[in-house]
């Protein structure tokens, strides 16, 4: 992925070429040429996944689409701050690398796992968590996706624990995800240590457009906020359909996901259908855009 964007544009070229500076690795070769297995490492899809998104965001930018509002789930909020104007794109992969390699160290030091719970109203998920989560073994609802679908966080134990309980309570279905640790919960605690110390370090601006923030899902421009959320998003749930609801609210009729993959666009229609949801990858897409 991304090939297109560094062969084609400047700021592609600019942006992939500070990115191995960054990393300290021919990431560059990666994103482009894998190998798949590499490339699903967490310390290289974090990164990759941000590059390639912010340098698509940019160029939608010098094409002329200005977004009113932006907002990213789970890492994406990285790249939505930083098309917002709030992170530059050095100090953006700086965090992100560290955020990566962090949480890869968490799930190695504390082991944990995820899981999808499908067809559970969110306020029971929470319940059934809080019912069987203990001090040595937390389990705790870490996704909030859509009305139907909860991703729950923690201790091996505790999360097939729950798994095995939620039919009984309602569920239609409940998924192990192929994860390498437990990410939003209080086991990515020593990545959040990390990451803070690293925040309170760095310059962050004032946003140029509201960045709806994961854990409260309220809009954001202030630097201080941005950097307490971002430093809170690592162990606190992410309140994504609360998030595309408040958008609607503020006005918001569109939304574009900006990157690799679906997976928002299908989110944001099973949020709300009326809503309409549209994707951009490539920068083939951004002239079929920009050319509407």
């Amino acid at each position: 992925m991304g090939h297109d964007l560094f062969t084609s544009s400047k700021v592609g070229k600019k942006y992939f070429d500070l990115a191995n500076e960054i990393m300290g690795t021919d990431i560059q070769s990666i994103i482009f040429n894998g190998p798949e297995e590499k490339l699903k490492e967490t310390q290289y899809t974090q990164p990759a996944i941000y590059i390639v998104s912010v340098i698509l965001g940019h160029i939608l930018l010098e094409e002329g689409q200005q977004p009113d509002m932006v907002a990213g789930h789970s890492l994406g909020e990285y790249s939505a701050c930083t098309i917002a104007g709030s992170l530059i794109f050095e100090t953006g992969l700086s965090l992100v690398k560290l955020r990566a390699e962090s949480m890869q160290d968490a799930g190695t030091t504390n082991p944990g796992t995820m899981a999808a719970i499908i067809g559970m109203a969110d306020e029971d998920v929470i319940s059934m968590c809080n019912t069987i989560s203990s001090d040595e073994s937390v389990v705790v609802a870490a996704n909030f996706n859509y009305p139907g679908q909860v991703v729950i966080s923690g201790n091996i134990n505790a999360v097939h624990e729950t798994m095995a309980k939620a039919p009984d309570l309602g569920a239609k279905m409940a998924k192990e995800l192929n994860v390498s640790g437990a990410f939003h919960s209080p086991l990515m605690e020593p990545a959040k240590k990390r990451l803070s110390a690293a925040l309170d370090n760095i310059e962050i601006n004032t946003a140029t457009i509201p960045v709806y923030a994961n854990v409260t899902a309220e809009p954001m421009i202030e630097a201080d906020e941005i950097r307490s959320n971002l430093k809170n998003q690592l162990d606190c749930p992410v309140k994504w359909h609360e998030t595309i609801d408040n958008m609607k609210t503020a006005g918001a009729t569109e939304m574009m996901e900006v990157g690799p993959g679906r997976v928002l666009q299908g989110l944001t229609r099973r949020i709300d259908k009326k809503l309409t949801s549209r994707g951009v990858e490539t920068l083939e897409q951004i002239k079929e855009i920009a050319h509407v």
